[in-house]
């Protein structure tokens, strides 16, 4: 950017100057893409260069308007300062009440100029009182502004939008979180609240950089928390779930930033049109490979990240809501057992050595948690110990009699099944229950015929005989329901549907090679 910079004085009014710039910096950011550098120092790099072009463009057309009786602001992604190749470019033009539409010629030129540069803008010119009276109507209005920050303009200005728009004048803590929770939810239920489609959206699915962005909402909102790392110093984060989040979110980056550089726009979809090409930029391809073995080694990656982010999501949002929402509510734990307790309407471990003293433990949660359906969760407390103590799920473990009792148990409850298999998926403990169930894990498929993974497929199988077995959707498959309803034990029915497709991606006959698993 010092070309830039020097070069401003005689080429500030011609557009091929910063068109030559943004393509200077996209040059240089995808080969520091393909250096593997990391993430974070592209990502912030693009935008610290974008933050020079427009500050520079906007003193060119407002000049000393622009610094006394306006602010050019940055809001949403690019107020994170989280930019990549196509991302929008999201402003906030601040005029005073008093101003009226003295500026609008010279900034319709300013808008005019950024249209002209192919940037892909989102803009919006508004007073302080607009401002506040949006921000209190709409949701999506006041999180874009949480993460806004000035770019250049007049500081009061933007200092009093702040101000006006700050938890102790609308939208505190409680009303935020429950807000951004129900929007969260509504958004899962649109993907059917799993990760797994085998053409993902990387920002929204779940696991997505959406559930990132989500527990920064509120870490800001609440708790005046900036960063990712501020969580972690506040206790909410351990330093190894710190980095996987860290390390998570840049590998969508890097994913993003391939989308759009091979589709020349703005692409958040992972089709499968594109996830070889994605594969090959991202250095999964070996030499020797087919297409879909690069495909598949890439695709495994990408959930398996996507099903830690949508583990931490869980846990922290669970925190969120215990300090949030239930911090004024008092009372003894509930006690369900010797070793596991209600707080707060969510399960939790008597202590951190329950599971050393009872192994079975690991799967008596998700049992408790299928019987007690008033239950809101597994404390995150309990969810760091599960997974801290998988390790004891080995040989003995699954011989276990009364480990083998409560996972038969469990899949004989009429209600809650799947629930807890996907539950159990997500934290690791189904696949080390079942080892075969391990290499199904974000398994592609290749065919027409399936939409998910071959762990997220065999989940909606277990689902859909379960729901066969229920007398309310006998109307859906009227004779598979008779069937169903018909068995003496329905378990072994749920049994092959969870083993049906568990030596898929080894090569051979799958239906062999998962019977001779389901013997095992």
């Amino acid at each position: 950017m010092r070309r830039f910079e020097a070069g401003l004085e005689d080429r500030g009014g011609e557009p091929a100057f910063y068109r030559e710039t943004l393509a200077e910096v996209d040059r240089i950011l995808d080969a520091e893409f393909d250096r593997r550098l990391p993430m974070a120092q592209n990502v912030y790099g693009r935008c610290w260069a974008m933050d020079r072009i427009l500050r520079a463009l906007w003193r060119q057309h407002l000049g000393d308007a622009g610094a006394r009786e306006l602010a050019l602001i940055a809001v949403g992604g690019y107020g994170r300062a989280e930019l990549l190749p196509r991302s929008d470019i999201d402003l906030l033009i601040l005029i005073g009440a008093d101003t009226g539409n003295v500026h609008d010629e010279a900034l319709g030129r300013f808008v005019t100029w950024l249209w002209d540069l192919g940037l892909d803008l989102g803009h919006s010119v508004r007073t302080i009182e607009e401002c506040i009276a949006q921000a209190r109507d709409d949701i999506t209005v006041i999180t874009n502004l949480i993460e806004s920050r000035l770019i250049d303009g007049n500081p009061a200005l933007y200092d009093a939008m702040v101000a006006g728009t700050a938890p102790d004048r609308m939208w505190d803590g409680r009303s935020f979180f429950e807000a951004k929770l129900e929007e969260q939810h509504r958004r899962h239920q649109r993907f059917h609240d799993t990760a797994y489609n085998l053409e993902p959206n990387i920002k929204e699915n779940p696991g997505g950089l959406r559930d990132i962005q989500m527990v920064g909402w509120v870490a800001k909102r609440h708790y005046d928390a900036r960063t990712l790392h501020d969580l972690a110093q506040r206790g909410f984060l351990t330093p190894e779930e710190y980095r996987a989040l860290v390390d998570g979110q840049a590998f969508l980056w890097r994913i993003r930033f391939a989308l759009h550089m091979l589709n020349r726009r703005k692409e958040d979809r992972l089709l499968f049109d594109h996830q070889l090409a994605v594969a090959r930029r991202l250095g999964f391809e070996r030499p020797g490979d087919e297409a879909n073995q690069t495909i598949e080694r890439f695709m495994k990656d990408y959930y398996r990240t996507v099903q830690e982010l949508n583990r931490l999501n869980e846990l922290l949002l669970q925190l969120f809501r215990e300090q949030i929402l239930h911090a004024d509510e008092t009372g003894e734990p509930r006690r369900l057992n010797r070793r596991f307790q209600v707080r707060r309407g969510f399960l939790e471990a008597v202590d951190d050595r329950v599971f050393v003293r009872y192994p079975f433990a690991l799967l008596e949660v998700f049992l408790l948690m299928a019987q007690h359906p008033e239950l809101e969760g597994v404390r995150a407390t309990t969810i760091r110990l599960i997974r801290h103590h998988r390790h004891l799920i080995d040989e003995d473990f699954r011989h276990d009699l009364r480990c083998r009792s409560l996972f038969m148990e469990l899949i004989r409850q009429p209600r809650g099944v799947t629930h807890e298999l996907r539950r159990m998926n997500r934290y690791g403990v189904l696949a080390a229950y079942i080892p075969a169930f391990a290499h199904i894990v974000g398994q592609m498929q290749f065919d027409l015929f399936h939409a998910y993974t071959v762990d997220e497929h065999t989940l909606f199988v277990v689902r859909n005989i379960r729901r066969m077995s229920l007398p309310e959707f006998a109307n859906e498959l009227p004779l598979p329901s008779q069937v169903t309803a018909s068995l003496p034990k329905l378990e072994l029915l749920i049994l092959a549907g969870l083993f049906h497709d568990i030596a898929k991606g080894r090569g051979g006959d799958h239906s062999e090679l998962g019977e001779e698993e389901a013997r095992a």
